[in-house]
């Protein structure tokens, strides 16, 4: 017997048959080879359709997190739009609310602009109505007084100095005197204080100016105190007493 294994033995060398085949011929049964066959080829199987399973969720999943984002966007836009919305409703009614302040404003400015100077108008014609009395002494006296001697002269001299800055004084701050005379009568202008029959002028026409009037740039500061025409009037003849 011990010859023959050393002789299968001897015959194994000669061929030529590797160790490691004959520890893997040893070790690995043909079951357990069967087996890690028919695995891998399970493994194979199953392994291909896990793979699209695992493709189509994240699809699903990527649609899903997509319509979402989609929704949220929107309503992030939706809720944007109506902040500027709102924001523009609140511009427009600034707008309107400083337009109208602006003009407003500029009413008011207007409003004590004229307000000013009309007070200024009041103040210096309550001024100059003071002064109009002594302009008109000054006149009367001029028309009256005749000087004789060269001393009377001197005095009339002087007066009449005085007189005319007056005038020129007036003159300069707007204050214009009216000459009434010849012109057709009008209550705006002048008042009526006499009035004189005469044929050679119409009714109504300033025959003389009493007391000046006076205008105050283009209004008027004091009326003319004037005599007007009146038609004149026929006088019945007289008749004879036929009682004597």
């Amino acid at each position: 017997m011990i010859d023959e294994n050393k002789q299968v033995n001897n015959t194994s060398q000669q061929l030529g048959e590797p160790t490691e085949v004959k520890q893997a011929m040893k070790t690995d049964s043909p079951a357990q080879m069967n087996s890690n066959e028919s695995g891998g080829e399970v493994t194979e199987q199953v392994k291909t359709p896990s793979n699209v399973s695992d493709d189509t969720t994240m699809t699903i999943e990527d649609g899903v997190a997509a319509t979402e984002k989609t929704e949220v966007e929107t309503a992030v836009l939706g809720e944007l739009t109506q902040q500027i919305e709102f924001l523009k409703g609140q511009l427009e009614e600034r707008n309107t609310q400083y337009m109208r302040i602006a003009a407003d404003f500029e009413n008011y400015r207007k409003r004590t602009s004229k307000e000013k100077e009309e007070l200024e108008l009041q103040v210096k014609r309550n001024t100059i109505l003071e002064l109009l009395p002594v302009v008109d002494n000054f006149e009367r006296a001029r028309a009256h007084l005749k000087p004789q001697t060269e001393g009377e002269m001197t005095i009339h001299k002087s007066y009449q100095g005085v007189y005319k800055q007056l005038v020129e004084s007036l003159k300069r701050i707007g204050v214009s005197p009216m000459r009434p005379e010849g012109e057709q009568f009008d209550p705006n202008l002048h008042e009526a204080v006499m009035r004189e029959p005469t044929d050679e002028h119409s009714e109504g026409t300033v025959l003389e100016e009493l007391v000046r009037g006076y205008y105050l740039g283009d209004r008027v500061l004091r009326h003319s105190m004037v005599k007007v025409a009146a038609p004149k009037e026929d006088t019945p003849p007289v008749q004879e007493d036929q009682s004597s």
